[in-house]
């Protein structure tokens, strides 16, 4: 070939419009519930977690990521949508009926969020403009709920928001059997799982365009049961003297949950598609409060304190992004939108709460103002509903017990956190860096300081619109 034709064909190529560059597939996977160290390669040292800690490793693990809510249904609004909860309004769980949180508490909490308004942009109603087949499988629970608990309600669930296609399944979850449950099973052997099965019979059809699938699974959200009786046993064994068997049952929910992750990734690995696709790995929430080693950060699951905020987040992309990276920036769950977007070569402005960190993923150097952005929380809700009085007064670290979760707010800028109590209109500040228990209150040692992330708290309420609880 002579140098002039190959020079023609090289400038010819880096004219191609965007729309020539391969687009990604993407596949997300979000779990329900899983503490951010409830996986061996996030620290835990007892679950036996293989496949999710190959996924880690051939990718980048992100350990400064955080949901944008400490509840699902908001957290998980805010991953679809690149939103935070408080503009969404979407700050709690739907009901099956409009209302309002009733107890003996000194504040009226806002109304219950209802169902997403379907005509509100999603990752999956942009990327489908865009060109690409979209599924959801699984847990959805941003509707009020129809026939049972989690029921897609027709015309407010996946259809409506971009999906072209739902399973709609509880999978090996005891939401499935409820109270009777099937015969245990010996061994290593795990449950049959339809909501897997499902997401696999997608990823294998024929698909002529790149495809989005969004894996919610219920695993490892309460009630806390397994099938797997001998993992439930081996985990009892190793438990400390005294400790509630819960936490047995929910490591053999975790076992069960990296299992069918395992499939669905094999399933990706023999379609041929897992070198041009983007794996996102995250969970909701912080871990259950019953059941979860959140330590050494402060609470869990329900509450603004590090252990309800904390989740591990890991990024898979094979020739995109270096196996084995690990990146500390402080992520939020709108972010997942902004960059799923900008994989796609949409634009990420779609996603407003969120900032792309495609940039990182594509090894871009550190930018420092990752570390300095501002983040905002904003839960103006009690926690538990049912048993609040019998619930510890204080949220402590590895404690195992529920704590009382009362209307709050909280702003994190560099590593500066502040704590907002709406009831008492108390501030707390701590220096997560120096105490990521969050055991130090520092507020009258920096005034200053908190008084400026108080100001930034409630202007950022203020733009999102945010709706706050009353006296």
């Amino acid at each position: 070939m002579n140098t002039t034709f190959t020079t023609f064909l090289i400038v010819l190529s880096s004219a191609l419009p965007l729309e020539a560059v391969p687009k990604p597939n993407i596949l997300v996977l979000l779990a329900d519930d899983l503490g951010w160290r409830d996986l061996a390669v996030t620290g835990h040292g007892q679950h036996r977690t293989p496949n999710l800690d190959r996924l880690a490793r051939e990718g980048m693990m992100f350990t400064d990521a955080h949901a944008a809510a400490p509840i699902c249904s908001a957290s998980r609004a805010a991953l679809l949508t690149g939103q935070s909860p408080a503009r969404l309004k979407y700050e709690f769980v739907p009901k099956f009926s409009a209302g309002r949180q009733q107890g003996p508490w000194p504040m009226i909490t806002p109304d219950f969020p209802t169902d997403l308004p379907p005509a509100t942009p999603t990752v999956a109603s942009l990327l489908k403009a865009a060109g690409y087949a979209t599924a959801f499988a699984g847990k959805w629970h941003l509707n009020r709920h129809q026939d049972h608990y989690l029921g897609w309600r027709p015309g407010h669930g996946p259809e409506s928001f971009g999906f072209d296609h739902g399973v709609d399944d509880f999978g090996a979850h005891p939401y499935g059997y409820g109270a009777k449950p099937p015969p245990p099973l010996e061994g290593d052997a795990f449950p049959p799982d339809h909501l897997t099965d499902g997401a696999i019979e997608f990823l294998r059809r024929d698909h002529d365009r790149p495809f989005l699938l969004w894996m919610s699974y219920y695993q490892v959200h309460d009630p806390f049961h397994s099938l797997c009786a001998d993992r439930v046993a081996w985990h009892q064994a190793r438990l400390p003297a005294g400790a509630d068997p819960k936490r047995a049952r929910y490591a053999a929910m975790v076992e069960t949950l990296d299992h069918e992750v395992g499939r669905l990734l094999r399933a990706l690995e023999e379609s041929g598609k897992a070198g041009n696709t983007l794996v996102v790995f995250t969970s909701d929430n912080g871990g259950h409060p019953e059941v979860s080693a959140n330590g050494p950060l402060r609470g869990s699951k329900w509450n603004l304190y590090q252990g309800g905020l904390r989740v591990p987040w890991f990024v898979r992309w094979p020739g995109t992004v270096k196996a084995g990276g690990t990146c500390a920036d402080p992520l939020i769950g709108s972010d997942l939108a902004a960059t799923l977007l900008d994989a796609a070569g949409l634009d990420p402005a779609a996603a407003p709460d969120g900032r792309s960190f495609l940039p990182r993923l594509k090894g871009a150097p550190e930018d420092p103002s990752w570390r300095e952005r501002t983040l905002i929380w904003h839960f103006p809700f009690y926690q538990p509903e049912t048993g609040f009085e019998k619930a510890r007064k204080t949220t402590g670290v590895n404690d195992f017990a529920v704590s009382q979760t009362r209307p709050q707010a909280a702003v994190r800028k560099g590593d500066w956190k502040l704590v907002h109590h709406f009831e008492t209109g108390r501030d707390e500040l701590f220096n997560l860096a120096a105490d990521p228990s969050e055991a130090t209150d520092l507020l009258e040692r920096e005034q200053d300081r908190a008084a400026g992330l108080h100001q930034q708290l409630f202007e950022g309420l203020a733009e999102a619109g945010a709706r706050l609880p009353r006296p």
